[in-house]
This record gives C-alpha cells, sequence and structure tokens, in this order.
C-alpha cells in the first residue's frame, strides 16, 4: 500500500516527505494507522548516521494510532484497537522470559538493523528497498507495521499525542529512576539533562518520593519546568561548571543516585564525582563510540559505587505501560506539560525548535485520528 513517510535519505540530512510502499503486514505484523509519533533523541541519532543501517530509511519509535489490520497469528489487537508503539522483543529468550525484554537476546536485530529478521525490508520506493523495522515500527510515517511484542492497548481516555511518548522517552526516563534504580523514599538524585528523559526522570523521583531532587541543565525554561514537576533545587552549568562542587553545595555528603541524559563524557565524570558512599550512576544517553567507564576506578572500589547502563528504564511495557497511565491519569505524570504537538509535515521545523530548547518534547500529528 501507498504511505507518506519522512524518509532520511542522507546522513545528517533533513527529512523529506515521500510516498512510499508498504508492504501488506505478515502473519505476525499489525498494520497501525499512526494519528501521533513523539521525535526521540534516537531518532536524530539515527538520522545522523550512526546506526546499522543503510539510507534510505523511515525512523520514528514513538508511534501511536489504531489498528488498521492484524495478521492471521496476532491475538493481542484487532482492527479498531488504539495502541501505543514500543520496542520490540522476541518473547522467547531467557531475558524477555524474566521480564527484561529491553535486555533481549535479539535487541539489536529486531529494533536496530532496519530490517526484519529475514532480511526483508518492509518499505520499498520504486526497485528501491528502503530500511524499515526501526524499532520494529518506522511510525514516522502514515502507516506502520509492528508486532505483538510492541503494541500496547490504550484505554480511552488518553490522547494519542500524549500515549506516544509513553514508547520510549518517558519509560526510559521514569523507568530508570522507578525500576532500574528503584531509587527509594528520601533517597537523592542528581538528574543531568532536562530533555524528555530527564524531566520524565524527574517525574519518577517524585512519584518515588524521593527526598532531594537536583537536575542540571542549561535551558532556564527546562530548569523552570524541572521544578514545577517536582525537583526541589537546580543547577544552571553556565554559572556553575563545576558539578560536583554545586551538587555536594546542596548535598554534602553526596547523592545516591545520579541518572545521566546526556552521554557526554565530561558530564559522565562529574556525575560520579558527586555520588554518595554505595552511590550508584545510571546512564541512558548515548555516548561517543570508544568513551571509557567514567570516574577513578580506586574511589568506586573504595566507596562501593555502581556504574550501570539503563536501556528503556528496565521497562516491559505490557506491565509498565498501564502503570505510567495510570500515573498519569491521577495527575502524577503530566506528561502534558512536556509535550509540544506538531503537524507531520513540519518535522523539520520541530527538531529545530526542539533542538534550541524552544520545546522539550515534539509530538507530530497526523490526520489519521
Amino acid at each position: 500500500m501507498q504511505i507518506t513517510a519522512a524518509v532520511a535519505r542522507e546522513p545528517g540530512a533533513d527529512f523529506t516527505l515521500e510516498t512510499v510502499e508498504l508492504d501488506e503486514p505478515r502473519a505476525d505484523e499489525i498494520l497501525v494507522r499512526v494519528a501521533a509519533v513523539g521525535v526521540c533523541h534516537t531518532d536524530l541519532v539515527a538520522q545522523q548516521g550512526f546506526m546499522p543501517f543503510s539510507m534510505p530509511a523511515v525512523l520514528g519509535h514513538e508511534g501511536a494510532g489504531t489498528v488498521e489490520k492484524a495478521g492471521s497469528a496476532v491475538t493481542k489487537v484487532a482492527p479498531g484497537d488504539r495502541v501505543a508503539l514500543t520496542f520490540r522483543s522476541c518473547g522467547q529468550c531467557d531475558r524477555c522470559a524474566s521480564g527484561d525484554p529491553a535486555y533481549c537476546r535479539t535487541m539489536p536485530m529486531l529494533n536496530y538493523i532496519g530490517m526484519r529478521p529475514d532480511g526483508s525490508k518492509a518499505i520499498r520506493q520504486g526497485e528501491t528497498a528502503v530500511s524499515s523495522n526501526f524499532f520494529g515500527q518506522s511510525s514516522f510515517a502514515s502507516y506502520a507495521l509492528a508486532y505483538e511484542r510492541n503494541v500496547l492497548k490504550l484505554p480511552d481516555d488518553i490522547p494519542f499525542e500524549v500515549a506516544a511518548p509513553l514508547g520510549c522517552g518517558v519509560q526510559t526516563g521514569a523507568g530508570g529512576v522507578m525500576l532500574a534504580l528503584a531509587c527509594p523514599r528520601g533517597s537523592s538524585i542528581l538528574i543531568t539533562g532536562g530533555g524528555t528523559v530527564g524531566l520524565s526522570a524527574v517525574m519518577g523521583a517524585a512519584i518515588q518520593g524521593c527526598a532531594t531532587i537536583i537536575v542540571a541543565e542549561p535551558h532556564a525554561s527546562r530548569r523552570a519546568l524541572a521544578l514545577q514537576l517536582g525537583a526541589n533545587a537546580v543547577i544552571d552549568p553556565a554559572e556553575h561548571p563545576d558539578l560536583a562542587a554545586a551538587v555536594r553545595a546542596i548535598v554534602p555528603q553526596g547523592v545516591d543516585f545520579a541518572f545521566d541524559t546526556t552521554g557526554r563524557p565530561e558530564i559522565l565524570t562529574a556525575a560520579m564525582a558527586t555520588l554518595a558512599p554505595k552511590g550508584v550512576l545510571g546512564i541512558v544517553g548515548i555516548p561517543p563510540p570508544g568513551t571509557p567507564m567514567p570516574g577513578d576506578l580506586g574511589t568506586v572500589l573504595t566507596f562501593g559505587q555502581t556504574v550501570r547502563g539503563i536501556i528503556e528504564g528496565d521497562s516491559d511495557p505490557d506491565t509498565f505501560l498501564p502503570i505510567l497511565i495510570d500515573h498519569w491519569r491521577a495527575g502524577r505524570l503530566p506528561l502534558e506539560a512536556l509535550i509540544q504537538a506538531y503537524p507531520f509535515d513540519q518535522i523539520n521545523q520541530a527538531i529545530a525548535a526542539q533542538h534550541h530548547g524552544e520545546c522539550v518534547k515534539v509530538v507530530l500529528t497526523l490526520p489519521n485520528a
């Protein structure tokens, strides 16, 4: 079928809206009419050419919309169901069986390589195959193919533009604090970066009952928003270039947890210096290739500190996303405060606005609701 998609043609180039051909759903596939899709930092990393697939490509991995068709083997959803899309996992390996699908043994193959596991691509343009199946969806498009493992049936009361970011950015931030770090009530946390993931982490920390929530973020508007969402201290890196000193001025003994969303080596090193004994640094930001482990090994050993990577907030979407929707419904996860909606055909302008700090979370809307 013919669809409209935002195509990445060359590394670093703007997206172009083009007509492409999408396969009909196979037995295990679900055709979703996309109504809204979030723009995530991982999409932009892929747009720059730092992912293991060829261009042209259709990206997008925070889709939400309505099931149009379901393959013969699909039982989880049916045509007409409202769904959110998230990362894909196999459901068969030991990691999936233990409730850790974000660490599925086939995670890279199912999410990052731009094709189905059998090597086929679901999108083409004339004789040219277009890289597809990004996070099992490629939802920068009017329609996307997804799978039972990466669709969540939505209740009727959550708008598509609010549900879409749950698929990656929100579950990464909130889950990183609530699940991966499991911050206990009364603990202290430093969050570096006040984008979607960082501010979702702030909300997660508030839900967990953290006593001290510190956010380091260069944009004044995002620092102000962090305070509205539950942070009780913010740091402007321009005014406080020594992050460790600034944090220890607030919490002299150091923080119990640090959560980095930037991936910047100098920030990671500084975050390590803010940790209390037995403190934990959780890393979700994508660092440059070859970045060494942060901090001094002797200090880590002496104070029993931990550094751990976190993918998708350690979330099992079928379990955790309904919990997040309950928190949203109760007012504890006010996602609307983060979201700025743009029409799909303004994707490049929206990304530029997000890059310049004019908005926090871009969600593209399509006339498919």
